[in-house]
């Protein structure tokens, strides 16, 4: 009898895992942290290995048992030339299959897409040849089935657009379910930007202000000088930037507004590469204070902030004072902050409530390998904004309104503008948005109502809803935010800071009666709940950033096991799903039983086709992604 180490590689958020083994079940359960009911003395195996590989070890996993499992995630769509993709690990190694003789399996996979409205939707690529099964207005459905010697050597990959030459959107209205606990009618409104690629965007006045403390040192500085170079680069020559590095100090460019000429560029890059040396500490609210004083007299543009820092300060919610104080109601003045957080130790929620202040957008790199890519992401987005000072009329006559993001973004060329929301009232049967073109002339579009019956709208947007709930629960430090959080999280099963991922085991209860007849009759078949170390990301760690220590060097107490994973993941496999399946992590689970280790190593496969069709489903309903 031994131990099964499960390994799942996730492109977005872990909703859930259900294990049948040997008359034993297991699955996963959200549960409040100040739940009294709960042992948490123990601490059972699993958690996050990197950012996107999410380990559960099953115990007491007989050998040659055979294991049934399914996984739950949500993952957003990529935006990308205007096309929404939805990429999926589907890579399965030879080895997964057990040596000898050639066994026939089968692949599956279930495709819906739903963009919710009646647009025309055309597909553009496919990884895989798909059977088309229903086609309707604004839906298809789609499936691959093929019994095959090997499993697939090709990642899942589906890509479609919704033709428009200019920005269009819609309104989705739909009521809550029986079992919600917030019983008011739900709204979600989306604009895209359409597919003309000559549309104008707003001239940038931008600086960049660039956290270069002692903990930057190495990769996360070099990868960010590396996208900072880039980004000015791309700068065209009416554009004006400046940069503030700083640390316990602060150094500065220029002290204006320099035109993005060739030759201001290459200075400005020769500058990053003498200036950027890590040293010192961290401090947030000075190079913040100096770049709203810089753009202060921007004019004809949409002025903005590009923040980028892996530390946590202890003056946080002063400095989001401070800024709601500078951002005046004279929206066309009032800068945008975008942030962008590294590692673990600075407070993204910080950073999340800052960008939203600022109209802004935030991203992060949990990974350091992922800086410059992220990053550049980012800036992406900052540089290429079509429509500001956004509002939708009619909405304040509603009896009571509340809506996520609070303050309303601008729409970017780089991907859709999504606001969620929950009401009480007669929703218009109407309604129009508004904003101001680059060439500042203004803009109107007239929204069609559309009432969404086969969407789950509070599950799709409940990552973004907890996590902007969450930033406002820490600025505000209310603790009835902070509960609504918690309910939300259980219900939809899409983890918080304020709760715990539980694993809950389930036994046959006539296996128990026999086996161990001193159990009284309220025990049997009662679930055992072990909890799971916390998978949230916290709100910062002011001592780790005072100290100077780097992004990456987190402490992470794992089974010998997952430690074996994690050092042959990185030595020897070259694409993701190389990580779950290479020869050398089968050693690792065959460590602990060789027979148990051949049956993970096929259901681990198997498993990518299990949660393609949860998965697929919820991703392409929601255009907004």
């Amino acid at each position: 009898m031994c131990s099964s180490l499960l390994v799942f590689l996730l492109n977005g958020s872990i909703l859930g895992v259900e294990v049948e083994v040997s008359r034993k079940s297991y699955h996963t359960q959200l549960i409040h942290m100040e739940n009294n009911d709960v042992d948490k003395a123990g601490s059972a195996h699993g958690g996050f290995l990197k950012p996107h590989i999410f380990t559960l070890t099953v115990p007491q996993v007989d050998g040659g048992s055979l294991l049934a499992i399914k996984i739950n995630w949500s993952q957003k769509l990529i935006h990308r030339d205007n096309q929404f993709i939805l990429n999926i690990p589907f890579t399965f190694p030879e080895y997964v299959t057990p040596a000898g003789k050639k066994m026939t399996k089968t692949e599956k996979i279930q495709l819906n897409v739903n963009v919710g409205t009646g647009s025309e939707v055309l597909c553009k690529t496919v990884s895989h040849p798909l059977k088309e099964l229903r086609r309707q207005v604004g839906k298809l459905g789609f499936l691959y089935e093929s019994e095959v010697l090997s499993w697939s050597s090709t990642d899942f990959s589906f890509s479609y657009i919704v033709p428009s030459s200019d920005t269009y959107g819609a309104v989705f209205l739909q009521s809550p379910s029986v079992h919600d606990f917030d019983q008011r009618e739900m709204f979600y409104i989306y604009l895209s930007p359409g597919n003309q690629q000559s549309r104008k965007v707003f001239r940038k006045d931008i600086v960049f202000v660039v956290d270069i403390s002692e903990s930057m040192r190495g990769k996360p500085l070099d990868d960010t000088k590396n996208a900072l170079s880039k980004a000015l680069s791309k700068l065209d020559s009416e554009d004006s930037f400046s940069i503030i590095a700083f640390n316990g100090e602060t150094y500065m460019f220029s002290k204006s507004m320099e035109l993005a000429t060739k030759e201001t560029v290459e200075n400005a890059i020769q500058w990053i590469s003498i200036n950027f040396i890590a040293g010192g500490g961290t401090n947030i609210l000075l190079p913040l204070n100096q770049a709203i004083e810089i753009l202060s007299n921007a004019r004809g543009s949409v002025p903005t902030i590009f923040l980028v820092t892996d530390g946590t300060v202890e003056d946080e919610r002063h400095i989001c004072d401070v800024m709601k104080n500078h951002l005046t109601d004279s929206r066309t003045k009032s800068p945008r902050i975008f942030t962008f957080g590294i590692g673990t130790f600075c407070n993204h929620y910080f950073l999340r409530m800052l960008a939203m202040i600022g109209r802004g957008q935030y991203d992060a790199a949990y990974d350091v390998d992922s800086v410059e890519v992220r990053m550049q992401k980012l800036f992406d987005k900052a540089s290429s904004l079509i429509l500001s000072n956004i509002t939708f009329d009619t909405l304040d006559n509603l009896d009571e309104i509340e809506v996520y993001p609070s303050w309303v973004p601008d729409l970017s060329s780089e991907g859709p503008l999504s606001v969620f929301g929950r009401y009480r009232g007669k929703f218009p049967e109407a309604l129009k948005a508004r904003g101001v073109l680059a060439d500042l002339n203004n803009f109107e579009i007239d929204l069609k109502i559309h009432h969404a019956k086969d969407i789950p709208l509070d599950r799709i947007f409940a990552k973004e809803q907890i996590e902007l709930l969450t930033a406002q629960a820490w600025l505000s430090e209310n603790k009835q935010l902070e509960d609504k959080v918690v309910k939300i999280s259980v219900e939809t099963g899409v983890l918080c800071e304020y709760s715990r991922m539980g694993v809950i085991q389930n036994e046959d209860i006539e296996v128990s009666k026999k086996s161990k007849p001193e159990k009284t009759k309220d025990d049997l078949g009662k679930p055992k709940v072990t909890l799971l170390v916390s998978l949230g990301v916290g709100f910062g760690n002011l001592k780790a950033t005072a100290d100077n220590i780097p992004p990456g060097s987190e402490e992470l107490r794992l089974p010998e096991a997952a430690e074996i994973f994690v050092k042959a993941a990185s030595s020897c496999c070259n694409s993701m799903c190389g990580y779950c399946c290479c020869m050398c992590c089968i050693r690792c689970c065959s460590q602990l039983n060789d027979r148990c280790a051949i049956a993970l190593a096929q259901f681990c496969g198997a498993l990518a086709c299990l949660g393609c069709f949860s998965c697929a489903e919820l991703c392409c309903g929601d255009d907004s992604s």
